[in-house]
């Protein structure tokens, strides 16, 4: 559910963690699966000291957990196809001013294509 990942902030790279991937079938939706999941994994990252969490979804569901706009709060998304509103951070304690820059996906999400959203028309 949660994927170590970088930012690439001016002073070094710093050590982070993406929301991603997460879901629940479809048959469970409207159950609370996915907030109980999301909530317990923030609070095992909140103990473990993680500065950031960095996700790619939809402000509407995700901001009850305290994400809001990464590009506000001095982070640039890893690919141009993420929409601006998709981008979200949530700060922890462990987080520090300095820590801001660009968000780095892991190797594994380029590979399969798994960064933004493709334009079938292109």
């Amino acid at each position: 559910m949660f994927t170590r990942s970088l930012l690439d902030a001016p002073r070094r790279l710093v050590d982070v963690q993406v929301l991603s991937p997460l879901a629940v079938m479809p048959e469970l939706h409207k159950r609370g699966i996915g907030s109980a999941l999301v909530r317990h994994g923030l609070g095992v990252l909140a103990e473990r000291a993680a500065p950031l969490v960095f996700l790619e979804g939809d402000p509407g569901y995700y901001s009850r957990f305290g994400f809001a706009p990464g590009g506000g709060l001095g982070f640039r998304k890893p690919s141009l196809r993420i929409p601006d509103g998709a981008f979200q951070v949530i700060r922890f304690p462990e987080h520090e001013p300095w820590m801001t820059g660009t968000s780095v996906c892991a190797e594994p999400f380029w590979r399969h294509d798994a960064v933004g959203l493709r334009d079938p028309n292109a």
